[in-house]
């Protein structure tokens, strides 16, 4: 079971950061140095040198879903109005935007919502149910909804890094993942990626942590309502979202576009 030690709020010292040169090869090689030695340090570390490395150029993203009050426990322990950013698609199910609200009171979030440029409704006017048309159909879907919007909170809020809460055991596309990752412009740090089920389980009950309401319901992994199902007998917890097609809606994957920020 993962150690955890209690880290006092950060301050930031008056350097320049490292974010700043990402560009150059060799800080983005020590990023390998680095991740191998916060291999070896706990989570609440992990987002402590996160924050002294980055200061207000550090963000976290939070989808609201069964296991999201893990990392915003964590990061808020350590930084407390780090900025929480929230895609909302229009498509969540309504027990999400209630759990959203119960946990932005509770951990008092300086969260930060974006939306697509368009909204449901007329995405579905103009180009119908885009999940429902196979591969193609689902990534332009998630570009407009997902990808494009966390690109534009990423520039607004003049990010350069980003606190995700991915775990090696939730998929066979994050087994691989470092604690320390680069996504096309901005580096990503995983606190908790080691965390198995197991101690994910009992850190909620030691720090009494509530998971999505639709845990109760037999749902994994919660996304937008019409690309989600509860698990069932036979099933991985991959298969759960988007038809089994893929388990990434794109925003943990490169845009592909090399003006982006992912």
């Amino acid at each position: 079971m993962i150690a955890f030690k209690v880290k006092s709020t950060v301050t930031y010292p008056n350097y320049q950061r490292l974010s700043e040169m990402i560009s150059d090869r060799s800080i983005q090689e020590s990023w390998q140095s680095k991740s191998e030695e916060l291999e070896k340090q706990t989570p609440l570390e992990r987002i402590e040198w996160a924050g002294q490395t980055f200061g207000n150029q550090l963000v976290m993203t939070t989808s609201f879903g069964i296991q999201s009050a893990l990392m915003l426990h964590l990061a808020t322990k350590v930084i407390p109005d780090i900025p929480v950013i929230f895609i909302d698609t229009g498509y969540l199910f309504p027990e999400t935007y209630q759990f959203a609200e119960a946990l932005k009171e509770r951990f008092n979030l300086n969260l930060k919502t974006f939306t697509s440029k368009m909204t449901a409704a007329h995405q579905e006017a103009k180009y119908g149910k885009r999940w429902e048309d196979g591969p193609k159909g689902l990534e332009a879907y998630n570009l407009d909804n997902k990808v494009e919007p966390m690109n534009r909170a990423l520039k607004e809020l003049g990010a350069k890094a980003w606190l995700s809460g991915l775990r090696r055991v939730q998929s066979k596309s994050r087994k691989d993942l470092q604690i320390i990752d680069q996504q096309n412009k901005t580096v990503k740090i995983h606190p908790v990626l080691e965390m198995s089920e197991r101690d994910v389980y009992y850190y909620f009950q030691k720090h009494d942590l509530p998971f999505h309401p639709l845990w109760d319901q037999g749902y994994v992994a919660v996304g937008d309502w019409h690309s989600t199902v509860p698990l069932e007998e036979g099933m991985s917890a991959e298969e759960t979202r988007f038809g089994g097609e893929k388990r990434e809606c794109g925003l943990h994957e490169v845009s592909g576009n090399a003006d982006w920020q992912i």
